[in-house]
């Protein structure tokens, strides 16, 4: 007997085939291998640490310049969330950063708010979290950190004011969840710092052991 649910998959492949989040070219895999290339030679990998935050420490693959600012300014307001796919296979490929991730208790991905979620359809640094966490087998959690203020997007603020435009835009929804706990927090971009910076506050001053940061890429 035939599958329905293999032809339907045959027919949608046939209609939106897979393409490569970097090049847009139909490939098999999310990345194609000219692609990844170009990201190796783009790719930091760096620690930065810190002592004056209310997170330890901050990782990051790529400065936030060139392709990879476009791709992730496509990914966050262009309707292409696919692209997540590809930062996915990228980034879990690392063996150090992979490591690294292992070693805390829950990730969490950076919350926005219900509003803007409805709007854009998805929220990007989820897409992140929960592909990461699959693949790595991390504890994910997107119901523990709640965006409770519609405040303007920091990308339309300068620097001097996305202090005060995250200041007390999150809460704590699950306190037990958090209490005595490592976190890393994922969101795509890190520009200030701003934004992780409160919701590293919130997380510490609800119990969390430790909240360290991961972005896609650092400004």
């Amino acid at each position: 007997m035939v599958n329905i649910l293999s032809i339907i998959n045959y027919v949608l492949n046939l209609i939106y085939p897979n393409v490569c989040g970097i090049c847009d070219k139909i490939y098999k895999k999310n990345l194609c291998p000219k692609c990844e290339i170009r990201l190796n030679n783009l790719a930091k990998f760096k620690i930065d640490y810190y002592n004056n935050k209310y997170f330890s420490k901050h990782l990051y693959i790529f400065k936030y310049e060139g392709i990879i600012k476009n791709k992730l300014i496509d990914y966050k307001f262009n309707q292409k969330p696919y692209i997540y796919k590809c930062l996915i296979e990228f980034i879990t490929k690392n063996k150090k950063f992979c490591k690294i991730l292992k070693s805390y208790d829950i990730i969490i991905p950076i919350p926005i708010h219900y509003f803007r979620k409805v709007k854009r359809g998805y929220n990007q640094s989820e897409l992140l979290a929960k592909g990461i966490s699959k693949i790595l087998g991390l504890n994910y959690k997107n119901n523990v950190l709640k965006k409770i203020r519609n405040n303007k997007p920091q990308s339309t603020k300068n620097k001097k004011d996305r202090k005060e435009n995250v200041i007390n835009a999150y809460k704590i929804k699950n306190v037990d969840e958090v209490t005595g706990k490592s976190i890393i927090l994922l969101d795509d971009i890190f520009t200030t710092g701003n934004t992780v910076n409160e919701c590293s506050r919130v997380l510490k001053q609800n119990g969390a052991k430790d909240v360290a940061i991961i972005t896609i890429a650092k400004d």
